[in-house]
């Protein structure tokens, strides 16, 4: 990593810069930093005054080369983090592509309108030069104190986080002070080109799967907890303070579930006491859950939506970064 990191920074190998405004999205580990919760955060800013669109690798899909999300697109085509973003944002392109460098310029062509494109989980892919790299660490597992894999869970070089423009300490916790925020900085160190920010975990009200109905937790409900993420520790804490009781059922990260599985949920389901019982689960496993409609529409299973929160009253700055940044490029489809 650390040689082809060099070879790079060296043009031996090139990175391709656009003339039109990328922003990346990404980490320094595996795992969950929040990466898919800020491309949404980004497409709910600028949906209303730009045409966004998205680029994925789609991970684990079943499909291969450049794709944009229709009508009838399935999780399996594309992945499960590019449909969410094509269910909930429908008016927006997301397309999926292995090679960046390739898929751009076939974005561009058959979406001419499009004003600008978020890159999801594309730091490493140094083949494209974004504009704005935004890079996540999060509060409890922040990059300077990690270890490359297998002893730690970075898969980059911690000296590649100088390579962003926006560094974000994601999944802070509560009530984290302006003393704690300055000594994070401190430990961060960014440089002159470098802003920082902090975002908490902000969870919505949970929501019907298939008839999208609303919902309040009580604190007597009894949950059956649905999840195939890699670290469901804060939704699970988040639980603990929120609900009576609740039992875990855990899948691998990007699970696709099986009627096995479905089988599995049922029973489980069953055993459950409560009067108040319900399923929940997370927003990505409820996208590969929907194949399954038939068989849960009448169960109470509900998606718990989540976004990042800014802390210190900086949203407002962040926002002006980005939008500032898309209309630094002078092309005839910016808005005024």
């Amino acid at each position: 990593m650390w040689l082809r990191n060099w070879l790079f920074d060296k043009n031996f190998l090139k990175s391709t810069p656009f003339n039109f405004p990328l922003i990346c999205v990404g980490n320094l580990a595996v795992g969950v930093t929040g990466k898919t919760p800020m491309v949404e955060y980004l497409i709910r800013l600028l949906k209303n005054d730009f045409n966004p669109a998205t680029l994925s690798r789609g991970y684990k899909r079943k499909t291969k080369g450049f794709g944009i999300a229709g009508d009838n697109t399935t999780a399996l085509e594309i992945g499960d983090e590019p449909m969410q973003f094509h269910k909930k944002f429908p008016g927006i392109t997301v397309a999926v592509g292995e090679e960046r460098l390739v898929a751009i310029p076939q974005i561009l062509q058959d979406r001419p309108e499009t004003d600008v494109i978020i890159l999801d989980d594309a730091f490493q892919h140094r083949s494209v030069k974004a504009g704005l790299n935004i890079l996540l660490t999060e509060h409890r597992d922040l990059y300077t104190r990690d270890l490359l894999l297998p002893a730690g869970d970075l898969r980059d070089v911690r000296s590649s986080a100088k390579r962003a423009e926006v560094i974000i300490v994601t999944k802070c916790k509560p009530g984290l002070t302006a003393a704690e925020k300055e000594e994070l900085l401190e430990e961060l160190d960014p440089l002159p080109h470098q802003t920082v920010y902090f975002t908490e975990i902000q969870y919505g009200r949970p929501y019907h799967l298939f008839s999208k109905k609303e919902i309040n937790f009580t604190h007597s409900a009894d949950i059956l907890l649905v999840c195939g993420i890699a670290n469901p520790g804060p939704l699970k804490e988040y639980l603990s303070n929120s609900v009576h009781s609740y039992d875990m059922l855990r899948y691998a990260d990007h699970h696709i579930f099986d009627s096995d599985d479905l089988k599995e949920i049922k029973k489980q389901f069953a055993k459950m006491r409560s009067s108040e019982k319900l399923i929940l689960t997370t927003e990505k496993d409820g996208v590969r859950m929907k194949k399954f409609e038939s068989e849960l529409a009448e169960f109470p299973l509900y998606v718990l939506p989540i976004r990042h929160h800014f802390l210190f009253g900086e949203e407002e700055k962040f926002k002006n970064q980005v939008v500032d940044f898309i209309r630094s490029y002078k092309n005839d489809k910016s808005v005024d």
